[in-house]
């Protein structure tokens, strides 16, 4: 079993952006169109953005603060602080316990685990990860990023497993096809209850 981190692990992406943009008193449409057209080039496969370079780490964290919170303006029309812009974004992230449950419950029975995640800069849980996974990869880490295929089948072959003998979760619709384009059981994940129904029809979990 291969799991994304953010919007699986955690709370929803969406729910931890929207806090932050209340909190720093962001521009919220203003942020929804830089964002979006980044992460839309960021998919499509043409060209390079500021996405693919913090995901594949070729771009310092710091300089992607630098570069989004320029595109930035509060409601009031005032800049936007660059310096800690990462950790504002994701700070309303929770565990998702019943997820990390399940992790325990999958390793536990014997089925080999695995952290797939695409960073943002993020604060990882790392000291659970011993726990929780057989291997780790992290985009900026492996200089690699999902959707690339190759990231998937590197995940895999650390596992020492096949694509067909993994299942893949993610909350990124392109991510899940692009995991079952190189062979992977995938389930995109909306909510707890609705993947951990689909992992025990799957017979990963009992």
């Amino acid at each position: 079993m291969i799991t994304d981190w953010g919007g699986v692990l955690t709370s929803p992406l969406n729910e931890a952006i929207r806090a932050w943009l209340e909190a720093d008193r962001i521009d919220a449409d203003r942020y929804l169109s830089v964002m979006g057209e980044w992460v839309q080039q960021a998919y499509d496969g043409v060209g390079r953005n500021p996405v693919h370079g913090l995901e594949d780490g070729t771009l310092d964290p710091a300089e992607f603060e630098r570069m989004l919170a320029a595109e930035l303006l509060t409601v009031d029309g005032d800049p936007v602080p660059h310096e800690g812009l990462i950790s504002r974004m994701f700070a309303a992230f929770t565990p998702v316990e019943a997820m990390y449950e399940a992790l325990r419950d999958v390793r536990t029975a014997g089925v080999r685990t695995a952290l797939l995640s695409n960073s943002w800069g993020n604060d990882y849980p790392r000291h659970l990860f011993a726990e929780l996974f057989d291997a780790v990869v992290i985009s900026c880490e492996v200089g690699m990023r999902k959707p690339d295929e190759r990231i998937f089948r590197h995940a895999v072959d650390l596992l020492g497993l096949a694509p067909a003998e993994c299942v893949f979760i993610d909350d990124i619709d392109h991510n899940v096809r692009a995991a079952e384009a190189v062979g992977m059981l995938a389930i995109h994940h909306r909510e707890a209850a609705e993947t951990i129904g689909a992992l025990r029809e799957l017979g990963v979990l009992r």
